[in-house]
């Protein structure tokens, strides 16, 4: 019972339509066919345009004309009102509507006919009265690129700021810098005409302000321009700026120069007019009538005294300047035009000199505030005018001023090397001449002065500095040394023979004066006077380094047994001087005597103590000896062992890595320097080394490495050049080779380099390579592992700096 009541009260849907399903029986075949499918009454996913099937759109009502596109033309209008059905054309559609009639639609016309439309509308822009068009119809597009567009924050910007200066001069009209800036933010939003009428209103309002009346005619044209400004001087006729921007506008000189003498005629007293009116005189009599009167009218002006002095004659000139000294006690200006002017008439320097310093006495007199830095500017301005002796004049009478005595040195020289790096020279030379004449037993300040004159003056003047400076200062070996270098380099043996005689009456046990005068026997091959001097220095100069000279031309000449004969005598004497157990064994090996060679080296390791940089040196000699030989374990051996007792030597590191790339045994150098870049990071020889044992890919980041621990090391930049050299980058070679070589301008191994980098890139016989030789040879290297195995070679003794460099050069490779 419960269920029927539920369904009754909830019944199916099919009982819900039982009724009507009963009323079916009536309906005939016929009706039940003219029912619709509910098919057709749905738009289904395949035939989503079925609907649009039978709609058109319209063409538009105007057409224009363009290449035969209409049938037929309103004569009035000049528009198309039909199509021309036997128009064709390469891009076409035919009528969906009619496919079957044939008739086709020129996509081609459509696009002339746009264009069409873009000319008819500037036509119709134009002025119907005038006859003249109001818009540009070539640049129109142009124009419109031109246009600056304005984001929404700027536009806003703009208007609160419109909205803010309208409110100030509102507020206050009589301000006339706010009419400028509202005048200036009506320029910057591209109304021109409201910033125009903006500083019209400002002029109105703050006529006596300047500033106002020259904005408003910068923002007008020319012609308006000049009315404004003619209108302000009326109101304003004592403004400078207002007459010279009148001037300005003039494009003719007769007119420029009536617009100036107006101006004077109200402003007298102005300079930048009287300047601006001398300046317009192309006579130089009318200029100096104009000055005459100048300097009457402002009697204060240095310029316009100064001015008139240069266009005098030498009496008339000195006549003004006692007129404007007269006028301008305390200007320091005219004193110096005096001496400029005494100067160049041919006077004695002796004459400069009393005006400069009677210029100094008045001027401290008459309170001047001019101090000494100030003086040596205007020194060294003169100079650069071609005033040498009134600069040095200068120098002379203010270089004193205001330094304590014990200062007085180091001041001085200071200011010596300032004028040197600003390029006045002779400046410098003054500062020089002075300290020596305060100073003359200081021989340093005598060798900053040589080289002064070896740098920028000639062999005459350097000649006479030295003579000077071994006068006052005899016991000066180096100034004594360079006087016959330069003798030498001349040409002039018997002058440099000559300074050195005279050097050892005043240094008879100078160990340099010995060495330099048998250096230059061996250079002009007089080995016997050489011999000599040897035997004598060896007797009032007994130094290591005088036997080992000994040694090393007895070995020159071929003489070993006396060389031998002498380094024992001095090991003897000097048993701690690693050079000399070179010497011998180098000279033991040449005669094939190994097995004492190798005592040598062993007595050598034990005798130099560990902390001279020649201890390493022999250990790495001795390695060697033994791979010569053969004995690659022993050489192995002696580098173990000296990496033990000096195990942050990367000499020793970088040839124990050598001698097993030599071996054939990669893993064994990677191996080592990986442990060598341990104990001595920042080696640039162990990094460069590094560099090069990589493959090709790898080698740019182990260059970065190399750089971020040691970045300004010459061997690691010298291995970043050759990394450019080889990937073709030859700029940047270039800049890398001088930048190692600038580091480092001692080492040759660096120049050879770059030599070799230059003949391969732009052949032997090009500017570069002559440049490069040039600046090697100014360096004189005397350093590096490739350098020293051929400038220490018995076959290329006395070769020059430029000879070794193109032998080194030769034996490097040209890829990494």
């Amino acid at each position: 019972m419960s269920f029927d009541r539920y369904r009754k009260e909830r019944p199916k849907i099919q009982m819900q339509f039982a009724d009507l399903k009963r009323g079916l029986q009536s309906i005939s075949a016929e009706e039940w066919a003219a029912l619709p499918e509910v098919g057709d009454l749905v738009r289904r996913k395949g035939d989503k345009n079925s609907r649009f099937k039978d709609r058109f759109t319209a063409a538009p009502s105007i057409v224009t004309v363009g290449a035969g596109f209409g049938a037929s033309v309103d004569a009035a209008s000049g528009y198309a009102t039909s199509i021309d059905p036997r128009m064709t054309g390469s891009l076409s559609t035919i009528d969906p509507s009619n496919a079957n009639s044939g008739t086709i639609t020129d996509l081609v016309q459509f696009g002339q006919g746009r264009n069409k439309v873009l000319g008819l509308k500037l036509d119709q822009m134009s002025d119907s009265v005038s006859g003249k068009s109001t818009v540009d119809p070539k640049g129109y597009l142009t124009d419109l690129n031109s246009v600056i567009t304005k984001t929404d924050a700027e536009i806003s910007d703009i208007k609160k700021a419109r909205q803010l200066l309208r409110s100030v001069i509102t507020t206050n009209p009589k301000h006339a810098p706010g009419w400028i800036a509202a005048a200036r933010l009506e320029e910057v939003a591209q109304k021109i005409v409201a910033a125009r009428e903006l500083a019209a209103k400002g002029c109105e309002e703050c006529p006596k302000s300047e500033d106002v009346w020259l904005e408003s005619a910068r923002l007008n044209s020319t012609e308006n321009a000049k009315i404004i400004l003619a209108t302000a001087v009326r109101q304003i006729p004592t403004s400078v700026k207002i007459w010279l921007r009148a001037a300005a506008l003039e494009t003719d000189s007769k007119a420029k120069k009536r617009v100036l003498r107006r101006a004077l005629e109200f402003i007298p007293n102005s300079v930048k007019i009287w300047k601006a009116a001398v300046s317009l005189e192309e006579d130089q009599e009318d200029a100096r009538i104009l000055l005459s009167r100048a300097v009457e009218c402002v009697p204060l002006s240095t310029e316009l005294w100064l001015a008139l002095a240069r266009l005098e004659t030498y009496e008339n000139a000195k006549k003004v300047l006692n007129k404007a000294r007269e006028s301008i006690p305390t200007s320091h200006e005219i004193w110096i035009t005096a001496a400029k002017l005494e100067e160049q008439q041919g006077q004695i320097p002796e004459r400069v000199d009393i005006l400069i310093k009677n210029a100094v006495k008045v001027l401290s007199a008459k309170g001047s505030t001019i101090d000494r830095e100030a003086w040596l500017k205007e020194a060294e301005a003169c100079e650069g005018e071609g005033f040498v002796v009134t600069a040095q004049a200068i120098v002379k009478a203010t270089i004193g001023m205001d330094v304590d005595d014990d200062d007085r040195l180091t001041t001085w020289l200071e200011d010596a090397e300032s004028s040197v790096s600003r390029g006045c020279v002779a400046t410098a030379r003054a500062i020089f001449a002075h300290t020596l004449s305060m100073f003359p037993q200081e021989a340093s300040v005598w060798r900053k002065a040589a080289s002064l004159e070896k740098s920028h003056g000639t062999s005459a003047s350097l000649e006479e500095i030295l003579q000077r400076a071994v006068r006052y200062c005899p016991q000066a070996e180096v100034l004594w040394l360079m006087g016959a270098k330069e003798k030498w380099l001349s040409g002039d043996l018997m002058g440099a023979k000559g300074i050195l005689e005279a050097a050892f009456e005043a240094n008879p046990n100078s160990e340099q004066i010995w060495l330099a005068a048998i250096k230059l026997e061996v250079e002009t091959h007089e080995y016997v006077r050489a011999q000599l001097l040897l035997q004598k220095a060896r007797t009032k100069a007994d130094t290591d380094r005088v036997w080992m000279k000994s040694v090393m031309l007895e070995r020159q000449l071929g003489n070993f047994d006396k060389a031998i004969e002498l380094v024992n005598q001095a090991l003897a004497k000097f048993p701690t001087f690693g050079k000399l157990w070179l010497i011998k064994s180098q000279i033991e090996e040449s005669q094939g005597n190994i097995v004492g060679a190798r005592e040598t080296l062993a007595k050598a390791v034990k005798a130099v103590p560990r902390s001279s940089s020649l201890n390493v040196t022999i250990w790495i000699s001795t390695a060697r000896l033994e791979e010569r030989a053969g004995q690659l374990i022993k050489a192995r051996a002696v580098l173990e062992k000296a990496r033990l007792l000096n195990p942050k030597e990367p000499e020793v590191w970088l040839e124990a890595i050598r001698i097993e790339s030599r071996a054939g045994n990669k893993a064994v150098s990677d191996a080592l320097i990986s442990k060598a870049l341990q104990e001595c990071p920042t080696s640039g020889l162990l990094w460069a080394e590094a560099i090069l044992s990589e493959s090709r890919p790898q080698r740019k980041a182990r260059s970065k490495d190399a750089l971020l621990k040691c970045e300004n090391d010459p061997a690691v930049l010298v291995t970043v050049a050759r990394l450019f050299w080889s990937e073709g980058k030859s700029d940047k070679a270039r800049n890398w080779f001088a930048r190692a070589v600038k580091v480092n301008p001692d080492l040759g191994d660096s120049w050879a380099w770059w030599l070799k980098f230059e003949s391969v890139q732009e052949g032997d016989n090009s500017k570069s390579i002559q440049e490069v030789v040039d600046k090697c040879i100014a360096a004189e290297p005397h350093h590096g592992e490739k350098w020293q195995l051929f400038s220490k070679d018995m076959k290329n003794i006395g070769k020059s700096t430029e000879q070794i460099l193109k032998l080194v050069a030769a034996t490097l490779p040209s890829t990494v």
